[in-house]
């Protein structure tokens, strides 16, 4: 079927199917608007002038779909899938919030009545994402795995799907509340012996009769996210890069084949110290538990019962000189024996006097044991890290 001259379909309305599969649009710089209670089909067709493509139904299939030149597509109510979709130059998919107008006034939209009338993509895999543009579609079932070039994709005011809210592990509670891809939804519901999907542990399964086997694993998922992560960092698109970048850790954090154990260990360290330098409460919980820890050692074996005071030692020679020398004690000196007299008001002070100068690289001046040296030094180390994550976190914050 082709369309040699100009076929706008203006106002029309189709109570059932539209079928326009295979079609070729030669010279056609208009679709629409038209209105539809079912699918309007436009797999295999080809655009070969540049158009804008103005649609309200349940669904738009564009699988294979050519565009040979520009291209503005205005949905209503659609799910719209683009698999395999060819892009030869820019083509934008756009969520119209208004119905559409002719010169005759407003298309009725009875047909679709009732509907929710958010615009979805459900898949852009094998498309050259280097030429689309995604306007306030909601991606929360997209499939990006298999397309090109998705660190070039243009998103704008998009919506994704969000972690399961309630329980966790031990750390944290709760599901930290983020952007995360389908893929990842679909790769977490699988069953531990990835012949099935769970649904009740909150994450999105996929459509009925997909094969667990052929969901992405989390080293293609990682790469995902870093590539979309990079497309929104060029947009400035700051809020959206962030969660894609825990994303993207999250990812490698679970990689069991292609991470080495110890650099799994560490990301788990630095997820749950700081959220991957995301999360500001949990980073400054972390500082204020290990300053917390600081002072209980400090309390328990680091602070003597009598601190060692300096030595003054002098000789007299037969001129009458005196010769004085004054030495500053080193470590030393034992904790109290009793535990209810280490652990007391003046010790306390003492001891958080010492764990605040640590987060600052400062020493707080105090006669320790050789253990409260050794603790001390441990706090210095790490508690600066700690209050650099923290603020960090902030700034992520600060900057979205």
């Amino acid at each position: 079927m082709t369309f040699a001259d100009e076929t706008g379909f203006d106002g029309a309305t189709f109570s059932d199917w539209a079928q326009f599969d295979g079609a070729t649009f030669a010279v056609s710089s208009r679709f629409g608007p038209l209105v539809c209670a079912q699918r309007v089909g436009l797999s295999g067709a080809l655009f070969e002038a540049p158009v804008t493509l103005e649609i309200a139904a349940q669904e738009v299939a564009c699988q294979r779909t050519q565009w040979r030149s520009t291209a503005t597509m205005r949905l209503r109510y659609a799910t719209v899938d683009l698999d395999d979709a060819v892009l030869a130059f820019p083509v934008a998919v756009t969520a119209h919030p208004a119905p559409f107008t002719t010169i005759f006034g407003k298309v009725p939209e009875q047909l679709l009545e009732g509907l929710d009338s958010t615009t979805m993509v459900t898949s852009v895999r094998g498309v050259d994402a280097a030429h689309l543009v995604l306007t306030d579609i909601d991606l929360s079932a997209c499939r990006f795995f298999g397309a090109f070039h998705l660190d070039q994709i243009r998103l704008v005011g998009c919506t994704f799907a969000r972690t399961p809210t309630g329980a966790h592990h031990l750390w944290p509670f709760e599901w930290t509340s983020r952007r995360t891809l389908v893929e990842e939804h679909h790769w977490r519901a699988r069953t531990p012996d990835r012949k099935g999907f769970n649904p009740n542990l909150g994450w999105r399964i996929p459509p009925t009769g997909t094969e667990p086997s052929l969901i992405p694993e989390p080293e293609v998922v990682s790469g995902l996210y870093q590539q979309l992560r990079k497309a929104l960092e060029d947009a400035k698109n700051e809020p959206d890069a962030a969660d894609f970048y825990y994303g993207e850790m999250e990812m490698r954090r679970h990689d069991r084949e292609n991470r080495p154990r110890s650099e799994r260990i560490l990301l788990t360290a630095y997820w749950m110290i700081s959220g991957y330098g995301l999360r500001a409460l949990r980073a400054f919980g972390s500082l204020f538990f290990a300053m917390v820890l600081t002072m209980v050692l400090l309390m328990w074996v680091g602070l003597p019962a009598d601190p060692p005071a300096p030595r003054t030692r002098g000789t007299v020679t037969a001129e009458q000189k005196v010769d004085v020398t004054t030495k500053v004690p080193g470590p030393g000196g034992a904790a109290p024996g009793p535990l209810g007299e280490r652990f007391t008001r003046e010790r306390a002070e003492k001891a958080g006097r010492t764990a605040v100068n640590s987060v600052v690289f400062r020493s707080a001046g105090q006669g320790l044991t050789v253990a409260g040296t050794y603790i001390e030094m441990a706090s210095r180390l790490v508690e600066p890290v700690l209050l650099a994550l923290a603020l960090l976190a902030i700034r992520g914050r600060v900057k979205r």
